[in-house]
C-alpha cells in the first residue's frame, strides 16, 4: 500500500449536485478556505461551462491565494466531430484559470453509443485531443473515466481502452469512477488493481454511495493500489451521496496510518465538519463516524462505567484526535456514576455522597416526571446543575413578549410577527421580528433583543427543532417537549423545554440555548486568560 493518498475533494461540484444543497459564490469562497486550511490536495469547484454562478467563482478565485491546496475546474471532453480548441467548454475550462483540469469521459461503451451518440473510436480520439490540448497549455489533468466499473463489467476491453487513450493524451491521473454506486468492494479491489497493474501511471478511485458502501469501496481500491480518493467532505452529493471524506480521512490517517493531510491537521477533522454544515445550512448526521455528536456518546451504565474506567473499552480511538469529545448521556440507563461526572466538571469537589448530588439527582426526577429528557439535551442539564449548584446567574429577565398571527398569510415568510421586552442589568430592549411562524418570529425577536447587550449571540443559528406530543389522550392539550439544536459555527449543544403551550416550551428551549452559549463564552475568556 501506498505511504501517502492525495485527497480530492469535490463538495462543491458533486455535492452541489445533491437535492437540496444551493451554495452561493461566498459560500463557496469560505468553503475553500476551510479546505485549504486542513490541507486538502485538490479542490474541485465547479463546472465554470455549466452555469454563470461557478463562472463568477473562478474569476473571484483568482484574486485569492491557497495556501496548500490546488484548485481544479471539471468538464468534459470535447464534444463529437470538432477539435478541442473550438469546444466552448473547453475554452470555459481555459478562462477557470486553475492548475488543475478534471476532465470526464465515457469509458461504458453503452453509454459511447446510445446516450451521446458517437463511434467507440471517435471517444476515444475525443479523450486523447481533449487531453493532449489541455496538457499543451500547462494544467495539470485527470481524466475522470465515468461508469468505469459498470463499462469495465459490460466490455473490458473497451474500458481499458478508454484509459489507454486517456494515458496517450498525456493524464497525470487516471479516476476511475464508480458512478452508479452499485459495486461490492470485492469487485472495486480486483478491477482496480487490474488497473494499477496495467498502467504505469497514478490511479484515483470516485466511488458514490448507491448501495452503502463508497467508503468501503474507496479503502479496497486503496487496498488495491489508488493513491487518490475523491468524495465530498461530508457525503452528500448525487442520489445517496458520495464517499465520505470525513470518515475516509478518519480510517485512512488515524486507524491505517496513511497520510491524507497534515498529522497535526487530524485534530480539525471535526471542526472543519461543522464548519462546513454551518454554512451549507445542513445537520450533520448525529451517528457520522468521527464526526457526529454521538460518535462518542455512551449511554448504558456498563459502557459509562467501561469508558469511565478504560477508554478503549468501548472506544475505537480518543474522540480528541480527530477534534470531537466523548459524552455520557443521560437517561434511565446511565447511573449516578454518569450524574456525578458531570456535577464535578462544574464543581470537582463534590462527591457522591455530598447532599449537592442527592439535590441534583431529585431535582431532575422531578423534572422527568413533568417530560423533561436530558439523552439528547445535555446543555439544559448542565444548566440544572448550575441553577442547584448556585453557580448561574441570568444573563437577562424577560418582561413579557406578545405574538400576532395573520391568516392566510401574503408571505409565509413572514406570517408571524413578535414583540419582545427584556431587561439587561436595569436596561430595557424592546424589539419586533417577523418569521415563518410563532417559533422563528421568537427566536428572531429574542436573538436581536440579546444583540444589543451580548454580540456574540449573532453567531447562533437553530439547526434543528423537534416537538414531541407527550400525551396524544389529552389531544390539543396534551404536554409537547420541544429540543432544539443550536451552533454558533464551532459547537453544537441541544436544549430542551416541556410545557403544555408548544410557544412556552419553545421559549424555555430557546432560553436555555442563548444562556448556555453566554455561559461557555464567558469560560473560554477565563481560559484564554489563564
Amino acid at each position: 500500500m501506498p505511504k501517502k493518498i492525495e485527497i480530492f475533494d469535490s463538495t462543491l461540484r458533486d455535492g452541489a449536485q445533491a437535492e437540496g444543497i444551493s451554495f452561493s459564490v461566498e459560500d463557496k469562497i469560505k468553503i475553500v478556505k476551510a479546505l485549504d486550511s486542513l490541507n486538502i490536495t485538490y479542490i474541485e469547484a465547479g463546472n465554470p461551462g455549466s452555469n454563470p454562478k461557478d463562472l463568477e467563482f473562478f474569476r473571484r478565485m483568482k484574486s485569492q491565494n491557497l495556501k496548500n491546496s490546488k484548485l481544479t475546474a471539471f468538464g468534459s471532453t470535447r464534444r463529437p466531430g470538432i477539435t478541442a480548441e473550438e469546444d466552448i467548454n473547453i475554452q470555459s475550462l481555459l478562462e477557470a484559470d486553475t492548475p488543475v483540469v478534471a476532465v470526464f469521459g465515457k469509458s461504458w461503451d453503452f453509454h459511447v453509443t446510445e446516450i451521446i451518440k458517437t463511434t467507440l473510436d471517435e471517444n476515444l480520439n475525443m479523450l486523447r485531443d481533449t487531453i493532449q490540448f489541455l496538457k499543451s497549455k500547462g494544467k495539470e489533468v485527470m481524466f475522470d473515466a465515468e461508469h468505469f466499473f459498470d463499462g469495465y463489467k459490460a466490455n473490458s476491453e473497451y474500458a481499458m481502452e478508454t484509459l489507454r487513450a486517456a494515458k496517450e493524451g498525456g493524464a497525470d491521473w487516471l479516476v476511475l469512477c464508480e458512478t452508479n454506486g452499485g459495486a461490492f468492494p470485492d469487485e472495486i479491489y480486483r478491477i482496480t488493481k487490474e488497473v494499477v497493474d496495467t498502467f504505469n501511471i497514478k490511479v484515483g478511485i470516485h466511488c458514490h454511495n448507491d448501495c452503502g458502501m463508497a467508503v468501503a469501496n474507496s479503502i479496497m481500491a486503496v487496498e488495491a493500489g489508488a493513491t487518490q480518493i475523491q468524495g465530498t467532505y461530508l457525503g452528500f452529493g448525487e442520489r445517496c451521496g458520495n464517499a465520505n471524506l470525513s470518515t475516509l480521512i478518519g480510517n485512512l490517517q488515524v486507524k491505517k496510518g496513511l497520510e491524507c493531510i497534515p498529522k497535526n491537521q487530524i485534530v480539525n477533522l471535526t471542526p472543519v465538519a461543522r464548519y462546513i454544515a454551518e454554512i451549507t445550512n445542513i445537520s450533520i448526521n448525529e451517528r457520522e463516524p468521527y464526526i457526529g455528536n454521538t460518535a462518542f456518546a455512551h449511554k448504558g451504565g456498563m459502557h459509562i462505567d467501561g469508558v469511565s474506567k478504560a477508554t478503549h473499552s468501548f472506544e475505537h480511538i480518543n474522540p480528541e484526535t480527530v477534534g470531537n469529545k466523548r459524552r455520557f448521556l443521560m437517561s434511565e440507563v446511565s447511573g449516578k456514576s454518569t450524574i456525578l461526572n458531570k456535577i464535578q466538571r462544574i464543581n470537582p469537589s463534590i462527591t457522591k455522597d455530598s447532599p449537592e448530588t442527592q439535590a441534583i439527582i431529585d431535582r431532575l426526577k422531578e423534572l422527568e416526571h413533568m417530560g423533561y429528557q436530558f439523552e439528547g439535551a445535555e446543555s439544559t442539564f448542565e444548566l440544572i446543575i448550575r441553577k442547584q449548584l448556585g453557580k448561574y446567574r441570568p444573563f437577562f429577565e424577560l418582561i413579557h413578549y406578545k405574538i400576532m398571527g395573520e391568516q392566510p398569510a401574503a408571505d409565509p415568510e413572514t406570517s408571524s410577527s413578535v414583540l419582545v421586552k427584556i431587561n439587561v442589568d436595569g436596561q430595557e430592549e424592546l424589539t419586533v421580528a417577523e418569521g415563518n411562524g410563532p417559533v422563528n418570529a421568537l427566536d428572531k425577536a429574542l436573538r436581536k433583543a440579546l444583540e444589543v447587550f451580548y454580540p456574540s449571540i449573532r453567531d447562533v443559528h437553530l439547526t434543528d427543532y423537534k416537538v414531541r406530543v407527550l400525551d396524544t389522550k389529552t389531544a390539543t392539550a396534551a404536554k409537547v417537549r420541544v429540543l432544539i439544536e443550536s451552533s454558533d459555527g464551532h459547537n453544537v449543544w441541544s436544549t430542551v423545554g416541556v410545557s403544555s403551550d408548544i410557544i412556552e416550551a419553545s421559549w424555555i428551549a430557546l432560553v436555555d440555548s442563548m444562556e448556555y452559549k453566554l455561559i461557555k463564552d464567558i469560560e473560554e475568556k477565563v481560559k484564554a486568560y489563564i
